[in-house]
Order: structure tokens, then C-alpha cells, then sequence
């Protein structure tokens, strides 16, 4: 039986174990299994590949898709200039490829509110999901930059210096930190949600709680939500096909 997986820290709660189970359900898939390896450190990633037989792929989540570059053989074009990876395919010389399939999943669930207003972006957080992000963004031609605790150049802000007129010129607004996860449901990007419109499209790559108070309050302004679990589908299924390709 060919085993394929996900790969993070603390990741009980996770989205893929439970959506690959149903998929295979559906689809009378019963000769892979896919399952979650959780592990405290990506030094344990190669004691795991060689104790986990007939391992063909995994999934990558929080924090390794950046922390696990070094130990792939290859990357595709796209992983590369993103600089982060959420699947990995092994090949029959047992070499390890990764992919970003997570700017995929964010492209077309994001394309379908798109207007022509929907012009400059901001990124909340600066982790592995918010480069593959931004590499979407550019290929939609919409510009972003980059909102953290710490600007790491002039062009990005902290949250510190973000103003509601800053607010009003982004129309877009991703939050690509886990602040708001379930069960910290309280929690939120701490910007000046005054400054949101109906013009706004407000993202939350956050898919438990359904509605985080981030999007709970951009809808009670108008705006357009969305939440991360159309984009999990989507990048699973393309990770599917990915391990599949022959």
C-alpha cells in the first residue's frame, strides 16, 4: 500500500488527514493510507523517510515549508521562486521534489470575488503560506506588501504604523498568521478595522473557526469574506495529482 501523509508540529487538528480519508472513502481508493507525522524537529524528516515504508509523498504544514528546503533533491520552478514548499513527491530514485501547491489553491479560490477596484493587497504575517501568497498576488498583477511585527524593509509596515486611510488604499487583505485559530477565537490581526469598506475582500487562511472575528468584522462592515478551506481543497487535490503523475 503506497503511504503518503502530513508533515508538521502539533498537527492533530489537521484539515488533510480527515479530507484524504473521505476522498479515498468516496472514490473506493484503497491502496494508499495517508497519514499525519507529527515531529518536534525537521532533523527527524530523514530517520522518518527511512522508517516509513513505501512512503511516496507528504504535505507539508506549520512550521517546516521553508525549515525543509534543504533537505529536498529538486524543486519545481514555482516552489523555487516562492521560496517555500507544502508537497513533496518522491520519485523511484527515492529523490525528494518539492512543490507549492498552496499558491495554486489560493489563486482560484481567490479569482472568482476578484474586481477590477481589487488593485493593491496587504499580507498579514510573513510565514511559508504568506510567500506563496504573494507570488499569487504578483500573478494576478495585484500589488502587496507586507504587514508583521517588525517591517524587514521600507516598503512593508508593522501593524504599529498601519492607519484606516492605509486600510482604505489596500482593498484586499490577507491574513496569513494563525492568529484567530481555533481555540483562540477571540483573537485578531490588530489593524484599524474601521478602515474596512465594502469594497474590501478580507481572507482568512484560517479554516477552524469557520468565521474568524478577523473576517466576523469585515463582513459586519460589508466587505467580501473568505475563509482558507476552499484553498485546502484545492491545493490537496492538486498535491493528489502531483503524487499521481507517473
Amino acid at each position: 500500500m503506497r503511504k503518503l501523509g502530513l508533515l508538521g508540529r502539533n498537527i492533530s487538528y489537521s484539515f488533510s488527514r480527515a479530507y484524504f480519508k473521505k476522498k479515498f472513502e468516496d472514490e473506493n481508493i484503497d491502496d494508499v493510507s495517508y497519514e499525519n507525522f507529527d515531529i518536534e524537529t525537521i532533523n527527524l524528516l530523514p530517520e522518518l523517510i527511512n522508517n516509513t515504508s513505501n512512503l511516496k509523498g507528504f504535505n507539508v504544514t506549520i512550521p517546516y515549508k521553508e525549515e525543509i528546503l534543504p533537505f529536498l533533491d529538486k524543486l519545481d520552478d514555482n516552489a523555487k521562486k516562492i521560496g517555500a514548499v507544502n508537497t513533496i513527491k518522491i520519485d523511484k530514485n527515492n529523490k525528494l521534489i518539492g512543490y507549492n501547491t498552496d499558491y495554486y489553491g489560493f489563486i482560484k479560490s481567490l479569482q472568482p470575488f476578484l474586481k477590477p477596484h481589487h488593485k493593491n493587497a496587504l499580507i498579514l504575517g510573513t510565514g511559508g503560506a504568506s510567500k506563496a501568497v504573494a507570488f499569487s498576488l504578483k500573478q494576478l498583477h495585484i500589488k502587496h506588501q507586507f504587514v508583521s511585527r517588525t517591517a524587514k524593509n521600507s516598503m512593508d509596515y508593522t501593524y504599529d504604523s498601519l492607519t484606516e486611510e492605509i486600510i482604505k488604499q489596500h482593498q484586499i487583505i490577507i491574513n496569513c498568521s494563525p492568529v484567530g485559530t481555533f481555540p483562540n477565537l477571540n483573537a485578531l490581526p490588530n489593524i484599524p478595522y474601521k478602515g474596512i469598506t465594502s469594497d474590501h475582500i478580507l481572507y482568512d487562511l484560517i479554516y477552524n473557526p469557520e468565521e474568524t472575528t478577523f473576517l466576523r468584522l469585515g463582513k459586519q462592515k460589508g466587505a467580501i469574506t473568505i475563509n482558507g478551506l476552499e484553498m485546502l481543497k484545492l491545493q490537496a487535490e492538486k498535491a493528489w495529482s502531483i503524487w499521481n503523475l507517473s
